[in-house]
């Protein structure tokens, strides 16, 4: 697959603002800071797309981006970010619950995990909540430029580890800035899209 159309659709809380036309779809999770909005960028080679941040936390919202007018990336707000207010922590939860239930188009989840730490209890529960839905699962362990090549497939084998991740979910080193893993999450994408 190759990208030559991406852009921005809407930002939503609730279905009734999720875009009206019905695309197959992607959706992106992950923890605040781990790098979902560079992917997408990354993925789409338009550097302001998806807005990044160096402060966590900036994502609160359900972004959809039209990608070659045939499916949508979904950009999900990340979890665990401790300094958000505690009323919006608990409304995301709800957020998600519908979103999962309503949006009926979702063929492929992908999960970054940030590929320098452990996964969390929050990540491997995310992780076990995506398996049990029955749609393909994409583990993104991102960030692999901060490592040493030797490091990388040692990280990759303890997050597939820590998460109990099944074989037949892949498990991609990825780094935005170097687009590395751009080539298989895309062709991944089109065996689950098209």
């Amino acid at each position: 697959m190759e990208i030559t159309k991406a852009q921005f659709v809407t930002s939503a809380v609730q279905p009734g603002q999720y875009p009206e036309e019905i695309l197959p779809a992607a959706a992106m999770v992950g923890r605040s800071n781990v790098g979902k909005s560079s992917c997408i960028n990354a993925l789409t080679m338009r550097k302001g797309l998806a807005r990044t941040s160096s402060d966590p936390g900036k994502t609160r919202l359900i972004n959809f981006y039209r990608i070659n007018d045939a499916f949508y990336l979904i950009d999900l707000p990340g979890y665990g970010y401790a300094r958000a207010s505690k009323s919006e922590q608990k409304s995301w939860g709800p957020m998600m619950e519908r979103f999962f239930s309503e949006y009926s188009a979702l063929r492929c989840l992908i999960q970054l995990i940030d590929v320098r730490h452990a996964p969390t209890a929050q990540d491997r529960e995310t992780f076990r909540w995506l398996i049990s839905t029955g749609i393909p699962v994409l583990v993104l362990a991102t960030k692999v430029d901060k490592l040493g090549k030797s490091k990388i497939p040692p990280r990759i084998k303890e997050i597939r580890r820590a998460l109990a991740s099944p074989e037949t979910v892949p498990v991609l080193p990825f780094s935005a800035p170097k687009r590395q893993g751009v080539k298989e999450i895309l062709a991944f994408l089109d065996t689950v899209v098209s």
